[in-house]
């Protein structure tokens, strides 16, 4: 009901501009209620049509219109150079102006074909991967490349009512229109036209010299498939990141933080709005682009329950939350895996960790356990925070850590 609602906005449109120059009159086009939802006269949007008709418009020439469930009025009145216009030419001319642009409207647009497509890629059941490669490369993109979803929750910016938009700026449309001179806004259409915005920010930032690979998703987010490879994010990558040769997946990941974190502010500054942000790994071929997208999903749904918006959340970040909330088995193993990877070579450390949750995290029983001194305890829980991030001795990482060695174990036992 919401895109046929916009249809018939931008059909409004379209014919009262056709017609007002085809014909050198002024023209209106009404709703059902009879507001004004588009006229060569800006001034008149938004009213209804008696408070803006003036005496001259009684004769006006009145043509009803139809699209869909919409209806409403297209109505043009006489020049004001006072030349006649037959009504009956008039009336058909009109009649054939909306059907025309009304078959045009109808048809999907580039944009609508990409959501679409992007859309289905990441939630619907994947079909032939030649067949999508075939399609997105009809679309202008190049699947081939690995690439990692950027999930944005632009909500708060793209579902917010019309008076929520940027202060001073004008509902999505041109430069130096107002909402008080401008239609009212269509729910649908004002969501399309803050989406597009928001995927403008990320065209801008990213430099890209399009938008195919952004689309948006529904309920206020934008999917951007980002390319993921190193040379993708040297912008954004530190020679110290490290990077993790043994899992693709996370190789990237703190570059591609690093590029979240920035877009976020820009999109924070573009929108003015509350923003969060959602990184998912990097897994190979054409349906990882759907793994990707949800773990960038769980990353977001959990990340801003428990740590808050204006934030980018990420699988690897979210503490014990992802132990608890990610419900597929497979991703917390390979979480697990990737936070302890770190101690792979540390034999030491990792039976240092075991006697230490065995002994109930207890100091001085645990270096009696071990034979060791406390200040070696000391040192080697030290190391073990320097490694991984997580300090041992800290609750709620020492539960995180305990947490990920027992996932850990699962990943070599037999089910």
């Amino acid at each position: 009901m919401v895109m046929v609602a916009a249809r018939f906005e931008q059909v409004a449109e379209e014919v009262t501009g056709r017609t007002a120059e085809l014909l050198g009159a002024p023209v209106a086009v009404t709703d059902e209620r009879g507001v004004v939802i588009a006229s060569s006269e800006p001034r008149a949007v938004g009213l209804p049509w008696h408070l803006v008709a003036t005496a001259r418009d009684s004769t006006c020439v009145r043509v009803p219109i139809r699209l869909d469930a919409q209806a409403g009025e297209v109505i043009v009145a006489e020049p004001a150079s006072g030349e006649a216009i037959s009504p009956r030419l008039t009336q058909a001319l009109v009649e054939l102006v909306v059907n025309q642009t009304a078959v045009v409207a109808r048809l999907p647009n580039q944009h609508e074909l990409k959501n679409k497509f992007i859309h289905d890629l990441l939630r619907g059941p994947i079909g032939d991967e030649a067949s999508i490669l075939r399609e997105g490369q009809i679309l202008g993109m190049d699947l081939t490349r690995p690439r990692a979803v950027i999930l944005i929750d632009a909500a708060a910016y793209i579902l917010a009512p019309a008076a929520a938009g940027r202060p001073g700026q004008a509902e999505g449309s041109a430069p130096g229109r107002t909402d008080a001179l401008g239609p009212p806004r269509n729910g649908e259409a004002r969501i399309r036209r803050r989406a597009q915005l928001v995927i403008a920010s990320v065209v801008g930032f990213f430099a890209l010299p399009n938008d195919t690979i952004c689309a948006y998703i529904g309920d206020g987010e934008v999917a951007v498939l980002k390319a993921s490879s190193t040379q993708d994010l040297v912008a954004w990558a530190d020679g110290d990141d490290g990077p993790d040769q043994l899992s693709p997946s996370w190789a990237n990941m703190v570059a591609l933080k690093r590029a979240g974190a920035a877009l976020l502010t820009r999109l924070r500054h573009d929108t003015s709005a509350a923003i969060n942000v959602g990184i998912g790994r990097y897994h190979p071929g054409i349906r990882g682009l759907a793994c990707s997208y949800e773990d960038a999903r769980a990353a977001l749904s959990l990340g801003r329950r428990f740590h808050g918006h204006n934030q980018v959340h990420c699988l690897d970040g979210l503490g014990i939350a992802a132990f608890v909330g990610v419900s597929d088995e497979r991703t917390k193993i390979d979480l697990a895996t990737h936070l302890l990877r770190p101690l792979d070579h540390e034999p030491e450390l990792l039976e240092t960790l075991d006697v230490f949750f065995a002994e109930d995290c207890c100091s001085s029983s645990t270096a009696n356990r071990l034979s060791i001194h406390r200040n070696t305890l000391s040192y080697r829980l030290d190391k073990i925070a320097s490694l991984t991030g997580l300090d041992p001795r800290r609750f709620d990482e020492a539960v995180q850590i305990r947490l990920a060695l027992v996932l850990r174990s699962l990943r070599n036992t037999p089910s």
